[in-house]
């Protein structure tokens, strides 16, 4: 009887130190997701785009088709890359994390350009009118997987760079696949959200002609545009702020610290005359300064990938030999 005893005490034991464990490696994972917040807005606000102009009964299942690519993404490919990186690489990190940073910065400065000069939809316009439904469903959520890659590269990378620097290869695996998994819900789940907003909206405004649930049925349809061109501005404001950021926190570890000391004096001098809001102005200031870096690097990328990186990138491809 003594033994059952003792064996069930340990069998508790065990028990509470594998809870201490799940708890341990939940907090971690939702703790280093919150790291990579700038990214995570930036992949919500931009992947709605990719659902725009689909019929309704369609918005859904793209939406899943590109989280389950992300998952993909996140799960089996970057993963086993991002834990042989902690294992046997961990100098390159912050040399990877700012060439996400950068590529960021360059998404960001092209989609301003794009705002300034608009003449370059035309031609997508009429892929989108020769293409048929299908064709064009796989085509956007290839271009959506494609860039769920670089963000998701990107969150991981972050995710891993915020985990404790002596945890165990197993743990650092389990944490960083869920904080994978959380962040893909929250971005995924936000986004079927947004896109199926509108519809109800006519739900809700198809109940009568008066009242208030018809008026906010009402009020969600005519604000679902205005909404929808606010992610686009959200979203490039955080392509370049998360990816200028980036850049000067990498450049500071790697031992140029005069754009991070630059910074960070000027917030802190702009704070020191609110005090009232120190805090929130000191972080206002350093993104603003952050996302002016983001800018400059971003505009100076353009000419070298769509010169040099994309005509390389083009002919590398079997269908460019081929056609050729």
């Amino acid at each position: 009887m003594s033994g059952l005893v003792a064996l069930l005490d340990d069998v508790a034991a065990i028990a509470k130190v594998a809870s201490a464990s799940v708890d341990d490696v939940m907090g971690q994972a939702v703790k280093a997701s919150s790291k990579a917040a700038g990214a995570v807005i930036d992949d919500a606000a931009v992947t709605p785009k990719y659902i725009t102009g689909f019929s309704a009964d369609r918005e859904l299942p793209i939406v899943w088709k590109i989280a389950r690519g992300s998952l993909f993404n996140k799960l089996v490919i970057l993963l086993p890359i991002a834990l042989v990186l902690a294992a046997f690489a961990p100098w390159a990190i912050p040399p990877l994390l700012m060439l996400g940073g950068l590529y960021l910065c360059f998404e960001g400065a092209e989609k301003i350009l794009h705002a300034i000069n608009p003449s370059d939809h035309h031609s997508e316009d009429l892929v989108r009118e020769k293409m048929s439904a299908a064709k064009l469903e796989e085509k956007k959520v290839k271009g959506a997987v494609k860039t769920d890659f670089i963000l998701s590269a990107e969150i991981m990378t972050i995710v891993l760079n915020a985990m404790p620097d002596d945890r165990s290869f197993v743990m650092t695996a389990i944490s960083l696949a869920l904080a994978g998994i959380i962040i893909t819900i929250a971005v995924y789940g936000t986004v079927a959200l947004i896109v199926k907003a509108d519809d109800v909206g006519l739900h809700l405004a198809a109940r009568g002609p008066g009242g208030f649930v018809p008026a906010l049925g009402r009020g969600i349809v005519k604000g679902m545009p205005v909404v929808m061109k606010l992610l686009v501005i959200v979203g490039t404001a955080a392509m370049v702020w998360v990816g200028g950021s980036i850049i000067v926190h990498g450049l500071n570890e790697l031992g140029w610290h005069a754009p991070y000391d630059i910074i960070h004096a000027a917030a802190l001098a702009v704070a020191h005359a609110v005090p009232a809001f120190a805090g929130t102005v000191e972080w206002i200031v350093t993104a603003f300064l952050d996302g002016i870096v983001g800018l400059v690097c971003g505009f100076a990328t353009i000419p070298v990938a769509t010169r040099v990186i994309g005509p390389a990138v083009a002919a590398l491809r079997p269908e460019s030999s081929g056609n050729a």
